[in-house]
């Protein structure tokens, strides 16, 4: 079984958590009992989750040798220019060395999402973009460190596509069957 999960942002990409106070998990979202995420998407995250109960296909979705691409929308601070968007195109040099290129678009205007619950801060002085960025490794938060690197950092990332997969109208919190083997 394949499912797309529309991940809120400030859920965590698991069924429990020991922490004090307790976060948000999966388990709040009464998905079958024998799923499990194929990757994660961080806390601050939002967007397409896939689960699984299949472990051959959570190994093709998630291992980096199989190079899957993930799209995210991201919104950043800042007009990006020519250069800022080229680097990101390129690869940025990060921490742990130095990222495949990404395919990279600047979109012309914002795209229509839902509302975000905490919503993200906005400024009147400081503009903000809104990009597509597909890269095809899957890095620690790594769309937000390359977006911090160019000097735009991320005020909002939701993953709309993961390989052939899309999160299409799935509105946040929902989610469905993709594969019923």
């Amino acid at each position: 079984m394949l499912i797309a999960l529309n991940k809120p942002h400030g859920v965590l990409c698991q069924f429990t958590d020991r922490s004090l106070p307790a976060r948000r998990t999966l388990a709040e979202f009464d998905l079958p009992g024998d799923v499990y995420p194929a990757g994660r998407l961080d806390h601050d995250s939002e967007g397409l989750l896939l689960l699984t109960d299949d472990g051959a296909l959570a190994h093709r979705i998630t291992d980096p040798r199989h190079k899957l691409a993930k799209t995210y929308r991201v919104q950043v601070e800042g007009r990006p220019d020519h250069a800022q968007l080229q680097r990101l195109r390129d690869g940025v040099t990060l921490n742990d060395g130095t990222t495949r290129p990404a395919l990279v678009r600047q979109l012309d205007h914002a795209p229509e999402l839902w509302t975000r619950d905490p919503p993200v801060r906005f400024r009147k002085t400081v503009p903000d973009a809104w990009l597509d960025i597909t890269i095809s490794e899957g890095r620690n938060r790594q769309v937000r460190r390359m977006t911090a690197a160019v000097g735009l950092p991320t005020l909002r990332l939701v993953r709309i596509a993961i390989g052939p997969w899309q999160l299409e109208d799935l509105q946040p919190g929902h989610w469905r069957i993709i594969e019923d083997r």
